[in-house]
């Protein structure tokens, strides 16, 4: 007798139940020092320096970057972290 097939299913945040996925935009920042912004966004998303370094970067030539996209009240958590220094942020569903 052959045994039932067996399919895991990887699930995130984003996709378990928890609401629509949301994002977290940082916007551009003159006050603080590029490296002051890459150290802050990767405390606040637990990214590694590199994606950091992207991110900021891309805020710094476009005016604003997507920092962080998962479920609100990770956003939310996020945007505090961002907020303790004073980065400009906004929270917009994805």
């Amino acid at each position: 007798m052959d045994s039932p097939k067996v399919t895991t299913i990887e699930t995130t945040d984003i996709t378990f139940g928890l609401g629509r996925p949301h994002k977290v935009i940082l916007f551009n920042d003159e006050t603080h020092s590029y490296d002051e912004v890459v150290r802050q966004v990767q405390k606040a998303t637990g990214y590694d320096p590199s994606k950091c370094e992207q991110i900021t970067h891309e805020a710094h030539t476009k005016g604003r970057a997507i920092a962080y996209v998962g479920h609100l009240e990770r956003c939310e958590m996020v945007e505090s972290i961002l907020a303790e220094i004073r980065l400009g942020t906004k929270i917009e569903e994805a």
